[in-house]
């Protein structure tokens, strides 16, 4: 799939390619091939992120016109959380178009949720920079109400965290315990990876661009796998 088809399957027109082609250039693409010309996508998704927040936040302030800060700060989160922008950027098949060096390739880098994930928002960026921000709300407003409905389908809003510790005491009688396995990229888009660990066990691990967010995340996946069906008898 080339720039070209990638808009068109995307409902998108880019005045300025450049910008829809930087904000699908990992860094270590650049890191193989040094072009004088090039830039990676990391300030884009910088931008893509702060946009992201605004437009997320308009769709929740419009839609529950009766909820609290409250429920709405964790609708966003919810959200705008790394593994449901991974999801989205895989939905707009961005892994199709995204340049990754070749080390990255041989790891399976274009399917990295951390990956799509920044490439999704820095696609946000390159947009609200080439056209502003109606057509970034435009674009974005249909794939987050769909992610919406399986946020409330499956209660994701409800923070990951205390359900786990919950779950843990009631049918364990122990507390999760959150390790930082790795931290990686530049400062202003650090990324963090956590395990969550239950009777000295790794059960799951979570992305996140702050330690709250990757635990939040750990803690999600933990839950998944310790509700399946007799997995409490193997810990």
């Amino acid at each position: 799939m080339n720039l070209i088809e990638f808009q068109d399957a995307n409902s998108l027109t880019f005045e300025d390619l450049a910008l829809l082609r930087r904000a699908l250039i990992h860094p270590s693409y650049l890191n193989e091939n040094p072009l004088a010309d090039a830039e990676d996508n990391q300030r884009l998704e910088f931008l893509g992120d702060a946009v992201l927040d605004f437009v997320v936040g308009e769709m929740l302030y419009n839609r529950f016109t009766e909820e609290q800060e409250g429920r709405l700060t964790r609708l966003r989160s919810a959200l705008v959380r790394t593994e449901t922008l991974a999801s989205l950027a895989l939905r707009c098949q961005i892994n199709e178009v995204l340049l990754v060096g070749h080390g990255e390739e041989e790891t399976h880098g274009r399917e990295r949720i951390s990956n799509l994930c920044a490439a999704f928002e820095a696609v946000i960026g390159a947009i609200y920079l080439d056209q502003g921000l109606a057509a970034v709300t435009a674009f974005a407003t249909p794939h987050f109400e769909q992610a919406l409905n399986e946020v409330l389908a499956h209660e994701y809003d409800k923070d990951p965290k205390s359900r786990l510790q919950e779950w843990c005491q009631k049918n364990l009688k122990v507390t999760p315990v959150y390790e930082i396995v790795e931290s990686s990229g530049p400062d202003h888009a650090r990324t963090f990876r956590i395990a969550v660990l239950v009777e000295s066990r790794p059960i799951a691990e979570g992305i996140g661009r702050s330690k709250r967010s990757a635990a939040q995340d750990a803690a999600a996946h933990a839950l998944a796998t310790l509700t399946q069906p007799g997995s409490v008898s193997v810990l």
